[in-house]
């Protein structure tokens, strides 16, 4: 979702396509810089992040974070990443004019929640729509919320309370047959770090408090079935494994493949992908297996660096294509501004995803 300047110093110190913040007035176009971008800004009079894409009513409708210019001061926890709304997004299909449907869900319209409307996400069911977010509660600690809504573009309406049972953030919604589950998680400023058995340890405070040790398993993300009224988790959580090659899980030292936030699911040809952001080194990986649940083993990457310090990803498919939708800095050229963008996404014939490269 974010982060800190001096991790962005240290990535643009190995080489990373990374860039930051200008220290000019000048307005940085998409005309100006698209030669070196593979794909263009989907939206442009605002900035968007973490794209969560679907298909509703014949449409792909798309919702990500809304970023905004903030006086907060950077810090490791991404506390300037400090989104204050939702807005959604619809294409009639890949290439279409992209339509604003407006704010959908303001910061000051949730009762429990007091700071930073993260990545979202949304899920359909007998007519009604579902919009999972996180947010800071009253105390400063991510929850995980749902507000619902008659129409795909909403506008929503909070549950007054967050999901029992959820913690950290970037929620996920994966629907199999007629079950949906929600999966989730972020370390660093996500502050799964801060649990143990999935209750928050006291004393936990920085990005690293609670991280294992390089040799440790890594943390994983988590995931639950969901009640028949989707705003209630239907199970205790359980944690998905992402195992190595060997069947072993991935370790903490393991910073090409270990999980670190944005996990999204999708079926194809009867596997289940399991694909999430690396965080520090800046890969979309996945990971496939036979049940929502996992176990997941590693296979490679979805998506090579972008330019900004982060990346989150959605797939979804469309009238018999698959798209990969993501965010880079295109616009803005610096990280807390970004803007989503889209791409086909090819299976290969062993089950193996292309790796898409955002840049030319």
């Amino acid at each position: 979702m974010y982060y800190s300047t001096r991790f962005l110093s240290l990535l643009l110190l190995a080489g990373f396509a990374c860039s930051q913040p200008k220290e000019t007035s000048e307005v940085i176009t998409a005309d100006s810089t698209a030669s070196k971008f593979a794909n263009a800004p989907l939206v442009e009079h605002i900035y968007t992040a973490d794209p969560s894409a679907h298909v509703f009513e014949g449409k792909i409708f798309i919702y990500p974070s809304h970023d905004i210019e903030t006086e907060v001061a950077e810090d490791d926890m991404g506390s300037h990443f400090d989104m204050k709304d939702y807005h959604v997004f619809s294409m009639e299909q890949p290439g279409a004019e992209v339509t604003d449907h407006g704010i959908a869900l303001k910061l000051e319209d949730i009762p429990w929640a007091g700071r930073q409307l993260w990545a979202p996400d949304a899920a359909e069911k007998d007519g009604k729509y579902f919009l999972y977010f996180p947010a800071k509660d009253k105390q400063d600690i991510f929850k995980i919320g749902v507000a619902i809504s008659d129409r795909p573009e909403g506008p929503f309406q909070a549950e007054p309370e967050p999901i029992a049972g959820t913690f950290s953030m970037d929620p996920s919604a994966f629907q199999d047959g007629e079950e949906y589950y929600l999966l989730w998680g972020g370390i660093w400023g996500g502050q799964l770090q801060w649990y143990e058995d999935q209750k928050l340890v006291e004393g936990r405070k920085g990005p690293t408090d609670g991280i294992p040790a390089p040799d440790q398993k890594a943390f994983m993300p988590y995931i639950a079935k969901l009640s028949g009224s989707m705003t209630e988790l239907a199970e205790k959580p359980k944690e998905v494994l992402i195992l190595d090659e060997n069947g072993e899980p991935i370790k903490a030292g393991d910073n090409d493949r270990r999980f670190f936030e944005a996990a999204w699911m999708h079926q194809y040809e009867g596997k289940y992908y399991l694909s999430y952001s690396t965080g520090d080194t800046h890969f979309i990986a996945y990971a496939t297996g036979d049940s929502p649940y996992g176990p997941f083993t590693y296979q490679g990457n979805v998506l090579e660096p972008v330019q900004g310090w982060t990346n989150h990803h959605s797939i979804v498919e469309f009238e018999g294509k698959w798209y990969l939708f993501y965010h880079d800095t295109q616009l803005s050229g610096e990280t807390p501004l970004r803007n989503i963008k889209m791409a086909e996404l090819t299976h290969l014939p062993d089950g193996k995803i292309q790796t898409i490269n955002p840049m030319k």
